[in-house]
């Protein structure tokens, strides 16, 4: 079951989303994406995806009496994402670095390969404490400024 909640206000469009643990995604990823422009979308659409299956996967075990819960929103020229899980988080000292290399695994480890692909995506990547909770935001380029020469 899917829950959508939307608060339509003057200065900022924001809504929220919660679902049970999942990797089926697809309906969830274009609620969340039906803001976004066009040319940000397929690597914003990646760094999601990874961020709900991290949440689906490790946070929650992929147990789906577990809820991961979605709020969004876009505010002055940035896209915010809130994704929380029920799990029971993970240590988040070297994941929230403004050095995205913190976050590279070894050369044999699998681990880790998601959390530097989010910071290569997002302006913004952080936890909470617990680690159960992630904040992305992802600044809105001005893509006619690129096109006019």
């Amino acid at each position: 079951m899917i829950a959508i909640a939307m608060r339509p206000a003057q200065s900022r469009k924001w809504g929220s989303v919660s679902f049970a643990s999942t990797l089926y995604l697809y309906p969830i990823l274009d609620l969340l994406l039906a803001r976004v422009p066009k040319h940000m979308e397929g690597e914003v659409r990646l760094g999601l995806q990874e961020a709900l299956v991290n949440a689906a996967t490790h946070g929650n075990k992929l147990d789906p009496t577990k809820k991961i819960s979605v709020r969004f929103f876009f505010f002055d020229n940035e896209y915010w994402w809130i994704i929380s899980d029920q799990g029971n988080g993970f240590k988040t000292e070297n994941c929230s670095s403004s050095d995205s290399q913190c976050c590279l695994p070894c050369d044999d480890a699998e681990d880790g390969r998601g959390l530097f692909i989010l910071h290569q995506i997002f302006d913004h990547v952080k936890w909470n404490t617990e680690g159960t909770e992630l904040q992305l935001c992802k600044h809105v380029k001005d893509f006619n400024r690129f096109l006019s020469f």
